[in-house]
């Protein structure tokens, strides 16, 4: 079967593999920030006109805000990360998300971004400007301990043959899914492949909203949703435009069919370093601004 279906919707094959593979340098615990090009790190968000600038996989952040440790319907995971920045609309979706919450339901919030995006030392290839956030499947009832924030329980809702765990996988998972997808600021978000088959095998009625569910590798314990470009932030690269349909066709059989769902190839690491595109202008600018 054809590869090419499976880079659908992505903005040439540079983006693919940096989406595929996480960024060179990875560091154990602790906090893991990106040092700018000047070799520091960037601990406070680039003042001004906030702006997502260049691609997902290849960008930055400008006027970043900060998403707060708690609120109604929500608890953001990781602090010490310093990953929990985005651009003000992205701030403001996950609060409306939040806020549609059943309760005691809380959704909790991973990655989002970096003070100023970029390039992270770990993790993941995108999530550089702003427009990104790690969702987990699981939703919390009270308040986190710091512990119980600082290492969340991160359990994979995907046994290891493909069948989705009853436990922790049901109809709210389907319904937060749902809310998200349904939102028109979503561009798309990535699932474990196994979990869009069963999505594709379960969902009746308005199959609209299965679109923007695309599958990617890992994402077992948690969906990654991504945000449409801004209004005038004219530097912002947007996604290309998702085919039509529901994506329950060739796509995601080749997913399933190849077994790939499984895990993601890795290159050696020089492979993965000489993929690394060089960054837009502003970014170069935002990242050494002290």
């Amino acid at each position: 079967m054809t590869r090419t279906p499976r880079l659908s919707g992505w903005v040439g094959a540079a983006v693919a593999v940096l989406l595929c593979w996480p960024a060179v340098g990875a560091m154990a615990g602790g906090s893991v920030m990106t040092p700018t090009i000047t070799g520091r790190v960037a601990e406070t968000p680039f003042a001004g006109r906030s702006q997502a600038i260049g691609s997902a996989a290849n960008g930055c952040l400008a006027g970043a805000e900060a998403l707060p440790p708690s609120g109604p319907g929500w608890e953001t995971l990781r602090l010490e990360r310093n990953r929990f920045w985005g651009h003000p609309e992205t701030i403001a979706f996950l609060r409306d998300m939040a806020a549609r919450i059943e309760r005691p339901g809380r959704i909790l919030i991973g990655d989002i971004a970096q003070p100023r995006g970029g390039h992270m030392t770990s993790g993941h290839g995108s999530h550089q400007t702003g427009l990104d956030a790690d969702i987990l499947f699981r939703l919390a009832d009270r308040d986190l301990t710091d512990a119980e924030r600082a290492d969340p329980v991160m359990d994979g809702v995907v046994n290891d043959d493909g069948s989705l765990i009853p436990e922790l996988w049901g109809a709210p998972q389907v319904a937060l899914l749902k809310t998200f997808a349904a939102d028109p600021r979503v561009e798309r978000i990535f699932v474990n492949p196994t979990i869009k088959r069963a999505l594709c095998d379960s969902v009746a009625g308005d199959r609209s909203w299965l679109r923007v569910i695309r599958p990617w590798w890992g994402h077992q314990e948690h969906f990654h949703v991504r945000l449409h470009c801004p209004d005038g932030d004219g530097a912002c690269i947007p996604g290309a435009t998702l085919p039509p349909g529901d994506g329950c066709g060739e796509e995601l059989t080749s997913w399933i069919t190849t077994g790939d769902w499984k895990g993601r190839p890795r290159p050696p690491l020089p492979q993965q370093h000489n993929h690394r595109p060089e960054m837009p202008a502003a970014c170069r600018s935002i990242l050494s601004a002290y």
